[in-house]
């Protein structure tokens, strides 16, 4: 952990990381469960794949579309209120979600109620404490609270399965549900003025982070705030046009559905090592170099799925696994990073929320069109396609946008 260097503050510094980690894990995992709820609960209802996949695009545009008011509700009240309002909301979706008898009901319950806990929950309120503690080193530390995602994944997907295979899906959202909405009593006694201090009262008044920034609507205004914005978009269609279905995907070509959902959930294991990677390699290397490498491993990990039609192999779940594991999610510590340097201050929270619209939506597109175009064509092949395409238009913002690559950037 010393490779972090918190620039004041210790091991309060390293406690702070280490609460955004667990709350990022917690959310994100139970996100990503979804996709092993997908099989039975279509055979259950006999809702079609698009119908199921659409529950999980709102969902992500629930998530995204809150992300800028969720930022603003931290600027203005805090992070107690909003971790707490997470908490609740996504449990206790979760919780409905075991007694629904409708689609409109999953759409209110895992749809609405889980976006919104889990926008309230992830990187955002993360990239605004972590920027007050951190300033050497924060691509890494923004790159240890991503992991939170596969950590969160490879626990939780799997145990998920353990539960519905045990007790069935309704019960299993039930106690997923009752663990998260009982967490919110222990995190609204924690010590959140401590925690939201932050390390910049005990810097040199020369190196203070702006205690204002000028604001969203002018940050909207400059090319950044979209070059980031599309990073997250494009990337997003192209990982969750994929990832939703690969557990579905891994059982239509015959392997039992704990070995799928283990093998998604191992992908968690590789996020978190790619994760630490990216962060470290984008603070040696540049983010040009590192974006690009990562793209190039989720396109190999797409070409494994598509492969494994013709050539069924456990060797090519083997690739798929590393290579979209290690990539999966590895360009969110550089644009948080990239965020907290060009728009560091107090209205960091509002402002990187808008920005992580952009992967809420990414996301909603992605899943349900791969939905959709799984039941027009009967198969997976136009959402692999579709997924390639996309990784391509992101790699090129890399190469194109310069705000992107500079190691260090001044405030717009």
């Amino acid at each position: 952990m010393s490779r972090f260097q918190p620039s004041a503050g210790g091991l309060a510094a390293l406690g702070v990381l280490a609460f955004c980690f667990v709350l990022n894990a917690l959310a994100r995992g139970a996100g990503e469960t979804y996709a092993v709820f997908l099989l039975p609960i279509g055979e259950e209802t006999g809702w079609h794949r698009g119908d199921l996949t659409s529950v999980y695009s709102l969902y992500m545009a629930a998530n995204g579309l809150a992300s800028p008011f969720v930022g603003l509700a931290f600027d203005r009240f805090g992070p107690r209120v909003l971790y707490v309002f997470g908490l609740v909301s996504l449990g206790g979706g979760f919780m409905l979600a075991g007694s629904m008898a409708s689609l409109w009901e999953m759409y209110l319950s895992v749809g609405l109620m889980g976006g919104l806990g889990i926008a309230s929950l992830g990187m955002i309120p993360a990239s605004a404490l972590i920027s007050r503690w951190f300033d050497r080193r924060l691509a890494t530390a923004m790159a240890v609270a991503s992991t939170g995602l596969g950590t969160g994944t490879l626990v939780l997907v799997p145990l998920a399965q353990v539960l519905i295979d045990a007790e069935g899906w309704r019960t299993a959202y039930l106690w997923i549900g009752a663990v998260i909405a009982a967490v919110a009593v222990p995190i609204a006694l924690l010590p959140w003025g401590r925690i939201t201090s932050g390390a910049v009262a005990e810097r040199p008044a020369a190196e203070k982070v702006p205690a204002a920034h000028p604001g969203v609507l002018r940050a909207v205004r400059g090319r950044p705030f979209w070059a980031l914005f599309f990073v997250f978009f494009l990337t997003a269609v192209a990982i969750y046009s994929v990832s939703l279905q690969s557990v579905a995907y891994l059982v239509d070509q015959g392997f039992s559905p704990l070995e799928a959902a283990g093998a998604f959930g191992f992908t968690g294991v590789l996020s978190i090592a790619g994760m630490l990677v990216t962060g470290i390699a984008a603070d040696r290397y540049g983010n040009r170099v590192t974006a690009t490498v990562s793209y190039a491993c989720s396109f190999v990990g797409v070409v494994a799925l598509f492969a494994m039609q013709a050539v069924p192999s456990f060797a090519l779940v083997v690739v798929f696994v590393i290579f979209f594991g290690v990539s999966m999610g590895a360009r969110g510590p550089i644009v948080s990073t990239v965020a907290a340097t060009l728009f560091a201050g107090r209205g960091l929270g509002t402002i990187y929320g808008t920005i992580t619209t952009g992967q809420g939506l990414g996301a909603a597109v992605g899943s349900w069109i791969a939905g959709f175009l799984h039941d027009l064509t009967g198969g997976y092949d136009a959402g692999f396609l579709m997924s390639s395409v996309f990784i391509g238009l992101a790699v090129v913002l890399f190469w194109t946008v310069p705000e992107l690559v500079a190691r260090r950037s001044r405030p717009a």
